[in-house]
């Protein structure tokens, strides 16, 4: 459906009048994020916005553990960010602007979506929504930001408050055969916490050592 000037209605789709209720969230939470994403990212395709999907629901893009977070991520450049919020609110999603500068929130079916212009401290760029890979999200397709730039973001944003090794070593286990390791060390530079941490998958056989110059 158009508006009288052409533009695609991006509204989510109303319940049918025939129905026997409101339409319910699957039981299971992984699939409500999978469902929330689904909507966000298709509001974002037909608006003609660049973007990527990040974080636990990109990992499950490219195959990894199927166990998500407690919501879902997309990457926007930092100048389309009042557009891609305004696109939302014509879906009829509320957008809540919090206290962090680098992102803004909406909920759609009950579930948190952020929407993030800066990944590990640095702003998104042309170049790294342009190595995302078009991928299926349970039957929809969307960009997903690469498994090499997923292990950058998540390796990076480790520090001396926030370093759980846990959470990402299964990522990386899951992921290994798609990330460009050598890639990963070169942008992880000589950080101390990314350096563990790629050491650890050294001592674990997750990664091979890093070549001897």
């Amino acid at each position: 459906m158009t508006d009288a000037q052409g533009a695609p209605d991006l509204r989510l789709a109303a319940p049918d009048p025939g129905s026997p209720g409101p339409r319910r969230l699957p039981p299971d939470r992984s699939q409500a994020i999978l469902e929330a994403t689904k909507q966000v990212g298709a509001i974002l395709k037909r608006a003609g916005h660049k973007f990527a999907l990040a974080g636990s629901v990109a990992v499950y893009a490219h195959g990894g553990t199927g166990t998500l977070q407690h919501d879902t991520d997309f990457c926007v450049l930092p100048e389309d960010a009042e557009a891609v919020a305004g696109s939302l609110r014509e879906a009829g999603l509320t957008v809540r602007v919090p206290p962090e500068d680098w992102l803004v929130k909406t909920v759609c079916l009950d579930q948190d979506v952020d929407i993030i212009f800066e990944l590990a401290h640095q702003p998104v760029t042309v170049d790294l929504l342009a190595r995302a890979e078009e991928l299926s999200v349970d039957s929809v397709h969307m960009p997903v930001l690469s498994a090499t730039d997923l292990l950058v973001s998540l390796s990076t944003a480790f520090s001396e408050h926030h370093c759980d090794f846990g959470a990402v070593l299964p990522v990386a286990r899951s992921l290994r055969e798609k990330v460009d390791w050598r890639e990963v060390r070169r942008r992880c530079g000589d950080e101390p916490m990314p350096a563990a941490f790629l050491y650890l998958l050294e001592r674990l056989n997750v990664i091979d050592p890093e070549p001897e110059q």
